[in-house]
C-alpha cells in the first residue's frame, strides 16, 4: 500500500513538471571580462521562454556607458546580450543594480574577470537586486554564492528531482532510502568534482540524453514492480542510483562550468556548491517524505491511480530523451 502512495505523490509532482522545460531552470547570469583600463565585455543571459525574456537588465551608475554590439541571440531556455562597458573609473568599489529584479523570483550570478586575472563571483537577488562591485573575492561571498547555486540547481532541475523521486517511490524501508539516496550523493559528487577540476569529461548532450534515459529505465522498473516482477533497482537501488549518479555527476558540471569559479577559490567553490545541492535534496527528500506519511492514512486507491504515475513519468522522460537526441544536430 505505501507504494500506491508513493505512486500517488509522483503523479501530482507530475502534473506540476509537464509544463515545464526538460533543462533546470537556471538563474540570470551577468559576466564582465575587462579589456583595458576603462573597457569591460558585456555578457547578458537572461531566463527566456520561446522569444519572451524576463525584463530585466543591468545599470551601472554615472560615468559608465552600456552600448550593445550584435543582436541578441537565442538559446535554450534564455535570451543573450552582448554589449561593451566603457567607464571613466575603475569597476571595482562601483554600484550595480539589476531593473526590475525585485518584480520577479530569478536570481542573477554576476562574474567579473579583471585584467589581473582576479576573478569575482556575486549573487544578487530580488530582494537585494544593487551591490557593489569588489575587486576580490571574500570567502564568505564565496562560500555563500554557490551555495546557493547548488541548491537552486537541484531545486530546478526537474529531470534530477524526478529520478531521486521515482527512486524513494521504488525503494521501500527508510534505511534502504537513506543507503540509497547517500549512494547518489557520493557517485556525483565524484563526478561533479572529477569534471570541474578537469580530469574527467564527457561531452553535455549526450549525457543530458542518458539522464533523460535513467528515468525511463527507473519508470520501467516501477512498471515490473507493480506487475509483481522482481527488478534490480528494488533488489539493489544503491548500485542503480550509483551507477547513473555518476552521470548526473557530469550533469551537474555541465551547469557549474557554465557560469565558472572563481580561480583562486576554486576548491572552495567546488565544495559549496556541492553542499547547496545537497542541501537542496536532503529538503527535498524530507518533504517528499512528510507528504509520503500523511497519504499513507488514506488506504483505497484506485487501480487508476496505481497505474497512471509509471507510464507518465516514462512517457514524459521519454520526451526529454528524444528531444535532446535531436538537439545533438540543433
Amino acid at each position: 500500500m505505501k507504494r500506491f502512495l508513493r505512486y500517488i505523490l509522483l503523479e501530482f509532482i507530475l502534473l506540476l513538471a509537464l509544463p515545464t522545460e526538460a533543462h533546470e531552470i537556471r538563474p540570470a547570469y551577468l559576466q564582465m571580462v575587462q579589456q583595458s583600463d576603462t573597457q569591460y565585455q558585456i555578457l547578458w543571459k537572461v531566463p527566456a521562454m520561446g522569444d519572451m525574456s524576463l525584463k530585466i537588465y543591468p545599470r551601472f551608475e554615472d560615468g559608465f556607458q552600456l552600448s550593445e554590439s550584435g543582436l541578441p541571440r537565442s538559446v535554450s531556455g534564455a535570451m543573450i546580450h552582448n554589449y561593451t562597458l566603457v567607464g571613466n573609473h575603475p569597476l571595482e568599489g562601483s554600484s550595480i543594480e539589476i531593473v526590475n529584479l525585485n518584480k520577479t523570483m530569478v536570481d542573477v550570478l554576476v562574474n567579473i574577470t579583471y585584467l589581473n586575472g582576479e576573478k569575482v563571483s556575486l549573487m544578487l537577488r530580488p530582494d537585494a537586486p544593487m551591490a557593489v562591485l569588489p575587486g576580490s573575492n571574500s570567502k564568505w561571498q564565496v562560500v555563500k554564492t554557490y551555495t546557493i547555486l547548488g541548491i537552486e540547481h537541484i531545486w530546478f532541475g526537474i529531470d534530477h528531482l524526478l529520478f531521486v523521486l521515482a527512486l524513494i517511490i521504488i525503494t521501500t524501508g527508510f534505511n534502504k532510502i537513506v543507503k540509497t539516496i547517500t549512494a547518489f550523493t557520493l557517485a556525483h559528487s565524484i563526478t561533479l568534482s572529477l569534471a570541474v577540476l578537469g580530469y574527467a569529461n564527457l561531452p553535455g548532450p549526450p549525457v543530458e540524453a542518458i539522464i533523460a534515459l535513467s528515468i525511463v529505465f527507473l519508470a520501467l522498473e516501477m512498471i515490473k514492480i507493480h506487475q509483481g516482477k522482481p527488478t534490480l533497482t528494488a533488489q539493489k537501488p544503491w548500485l542503480v542510483a550509483f551507477s547513473f549518479g555518476l552521470l548526473h555527476g557530469f550533469g551537474f558540471a555541465g551547469a557549474l562550468t557554465e557560469v565558472g569559479l572563481p580561480q583562486s577559490e576554486i576548491p572552495l567553490a567546488l565544495a559549496f556548491f556541492n553542499i547547496g545541492v545537497e542541501l537542496g535534496q536532503i529538503v527535498f527528500v524530507v518533504v517528499v517524505s512528510a507528504i509520503l506519511y500523511v497519504l499513507a492514512f488514506k488506504k483505497d486507491w484506485s487501480l487508476v491511480a496505481k497505474k497512471v504515475p509509471a507510464y507518465a513519468i516514462g512517457s514524459l522522460a521519454a520526451f526529454w530523451t528524444i528531444e535532446r537526441i535531436i538537439g545533438f544536430w540543433g
